[in-house]
């Protein structure tokens, strides 16, 4: 249920963003790492789904596909994290209660990043008690998520690609010709979040409903991440770097 309401958010995000394919992040601005002190992130296997998109916007999903993004986005988000200082876990598939304990705070995490995507970033959609600070937690309870996993932080990263057959692609162009209207090729979304698991709050999260990037291929996966992890927090006495964002495509 979370996944799905999620990028039903991130739908209703991309038809209200007045510049479509511009990342939303949102973050607690006064959160820095410790400029002295090792940085452990444990990060969740990827949740990615990659397929086809027909005419009729019915998805396919392709396994094959799926399998090699999975690969090349956690090789992309190992060297980013490393490239930052910051050493990260692969969380290894737990058994009995563990298993059952992150299995229930990667459910949370979703209703709340739902919750955020929808409240906090679609327009007109904000929450009154929330209107001027990213205060969004997943509870103190999720510190037994640093000890299942020996990490300070969490990371939680999700894609979905759903890529536009040959026939769609003609049924775009004959739409634009034809109606003038739009026709989107495919679905290409991405989230992604850091947990500060002392206290449980989402310090980071970054959102993007068109995502840049084929996550099939070495290079695509590279842009993608690069562009997901944008303004990840930084160490503290860190100047922020004044590139300019990857381009989308």
């Amino acid at each position: 249920m979370g996944r799905s309401r999620l990028f039903i958010a991130l739908a209703v995000l991309l038809t209200c963003a007045s510049l479509p394919g511009q990342a939303e992040i949102k973050a607690d601005t006064s959160f820095r790492f410790p400029a002295d002190k090792p940085v452990k992130i444990i990060v969740f296997r990827p949740d990615v789904k990659v397929g086809s998109m027909g005419v009729g916007t019915v998805e396919e999903p392709n396994a094959d596909w799926t399998a090699a993004a999975r690969t090349k986005l956690a090789a992309q988000i190992d060297a980013h994290q490393k490239g930052g200082g910051n050493e990260v876990i692969f969380l290894a598939d737990q058994e009995g209660e563990n298993a059952q304990v992150v299995a229930d705070y990667q459910a949370l995490f979703r209703t709340v990043a739902a919750a955020i995507t929808q409240h906090k970033m679609a327009p007109g959609a904000g929450l009154p008690t929330k209107k001027n600070k990213f205060d969004w937690t997943l509870g103190p309870g999720a510190t037994k998520l640093g000890e299942i996993g020996g990490g300070d932080y969490a990371l939680f990263v999700s894609t979905h690609d759903a890529y536009g057959t040959a026939g769609r692609k003609v049924m775009q162009l004959l739409f634009a010709g034809m109606f003038g209207g739009y026709m989107p090729a495919g679905i290409h979304a991405s989230y992604a979040a850091l947990v500060d698991l002392k206290t449980g709050n989402i310090v980071w999260f970054n959102v993007d409903p068109a995502s840049g990037g084929d996550v099939r291929t070495d290079e695509g996966a590279t842009k993608r991440v690069e562009q997901l992890f944008t303004q990840f927090p930084l160490r503290e006495g860190q100047a922020a770097p004044s590139a300019e964002p990857a381009p989308k495509k």
